[in-house]
């Protein structure tokens, strides 16, 4: 199984992006998806996740702003990231337990100030 992380890139504060991470190769099925960051000289920490039924989970700061959501028939999951501020600014990585987890290999976000 490969994920392909793509949206990354250099962006003003209070502006968006929107993140997408496909996953192929021999998929049985694919349950959670969802993001991961990390910051420099920071552990890598929970963004979102998504069931292939569509129940969201979010790390509790980020709840108003990012988005989650999945297209099952793509094996594909976005993250729509509003109102970014310079502490967003870190590495992204995709992930899908399939059943168990493949990451992607991460798209850089930058918020400048």
């Amino acid at each position: 199984v490969q994920l392909q992380a793509s949206g990354g890139g250099l962006v003003q504060a209070g502006g968006f992006l929107r993140l997408s991470c496909a996953a192929s190769g021999r998929i049985f099925r694919v349950n959670d998806m969802g993001w991961y960051r990390q910051a420099p000289g920071k552990q890598r920490e929970l963004v979102a996740l998504i069931s292939s039924g569509g129940i969201t989970n979010y790390a509790e700061p980020l709840k108003g702003r990012f988005t989650i959501s999945r297209d099952n028939a793509k094996n594909t999951v976005y993250l729509q990231m509003n109102s970014l501020k310079p502490e967003d600014t870190a590495v992204y990585y995709c992930v899908a337990y399939a059943p168990r987890a493949y990451w992607g290999q991460g798209t850089q976000v930058t918020v400048s100030s």
